[in-house]
């Protein structure tokens, strides 16, 4: 490890973990699980660390940063006052103030979760992702020809799996309608509609700014899930521990991978990266096809480093251990050429 650093670990109001996990329950633990985790590991690792609870106002964290003047701010807002978009913004007021941060920069935020504009983007750079219509509130309802179905629906904002259920993957106009209604008027959004890719669930981490390192590939396995049911990555697949338990659903190194389909990952995901302008650290989902034939689903910027979840798990796989991580993670916040870092700022 190299020096200690101060480090200002920004998180969301209601997630500013305890000291101890004495006393609390499995469910409690899991709402700030991976907040506990980074602090208590940095401490551990000798860092100086001050947590701070932001909900929608800069004024705190601006004091603490001209007060305690922190050599990094390890970000784990995923929102700010409840709009996951607005998560860029303050990032952009940390570079503002030009402080390093963890993460990605700001516009790789934007293109990241506007996951139309991802799309888009990928689309224009030849990257194969599943053929894709918006279906925005308050227009009238119409099925492009070019899409096939069965139709994967989901919100065109909103991450964590919200609004995606086994009731996401529609097979007719009818039962496509009623979804993209359930997005609009319970979710609040519009709806992302792309044609579903049957295969295999696969998620690369990246790590790095100009030079990136991509670590073990991951698979969700969907264990004895019913055939009726699509093998998706609903909220209760992602995040329901009974659940999981109950269908056997697990993600561990993916195994018996060809090493053209190892390469091809490597190459798409490191292009993947470049063109939506990540930095720090980010997982991109893909889907593999029976056939061979590689889809990338969308990319996650700033994904979930929980000790026990799979970004952590990747790198543990890969020789870094959690401290190593984190360590890592702050480094290449202190080193992204930032405008403000280059002759211009």
């Amino acid at each position: 490890m190299s020096r200690k650093l101060r480090t200002l670990v920004v998180v969301h109001s209601s997630l500013v973990p305890p000291d101890s996990l004495e006393g609390y329950s499995d469910k409690e633990i899991a709402e700030w699980r991976t907040e506990y985790d980074v602090i208590g590991t940095l401490r551990k690792a000798g860092h100086t660390v001050q947590a701070l609870g932001v909900l929608d106002s800069l004024t705190e964290l601006r004091t603490a940063l001209m007060d305690w003047k922190p050599d990094v701010v390890f970000n784990l807002l995923e929102e700010f006052n409840g709009i996951v978009t607005y998560d860029q913004h303050v990032v952009a007021f940390l570079e503002l103030m030009r402080q390093p941060y963890t993460g990605c920069n700001p516009r790789g935020l934007l293109l990241a979760r506007d996951k139309v504009l991802c799309k888009q983007l990928l689309a224009f750079h030849r990257i194969p992702t599943p053929q894709f219509a918006v279906f925005r509130r308050g227009e009238r309802f119409h099925v492009p020809r070019r899409l096939q179905f069965p139709l994967f629906v989901k919100s065109a904002t909103e991450d964590a799996s919200l609004g995606i259920a086994q009731a996401s993957v529609v097979e007719d106009a009818a039962r496509l309608r009623e979804r993209v209604q359930f997005m609009h008027e319970q979710i609040g959004s519009d709806a992302l509609v792309e044609e579903y890719i049957e295969g295999r669930e696969l998620y690369v981490g990246v790590l790095g700014n100009e030079r990136l390192t991509r670590l073990p590939v991951w698979e969700m396995k969907f264990g004895s899930l019913p055939e009726s049911l699509p093998a998706i990555a609903t909220r209760k697949v992602k995040w329901d521990r009974a659940y999981q338990q109950k269908y056997g659903i697990t993600t561990g190194e993916a195994a018996d991978l060809p090493p053209l389909v190892l390469a091809r990952l490597d190459r798409l995901a490191r292009r993947i990266y470049r063109a939506l302008h990540l930095s720090g650290y980010a997982r991109i989902d893909f889907r593999l096809r029976a056939d061979g034939t590689l889809y990338v689903l969308e990319a996650n910027p700033n994904p979930n480093i929980e000790r026990e979840e799979d970004f952590a798990a990747a790198a543990k796989a890969a020789g870094v251990g959690y401290a190593r991580l984190l360590d890592r993670i702050m480094r290449l916040g202190q080193s992204y050429r930032a405008a403000w870092r280059t002759d211009y700022g």
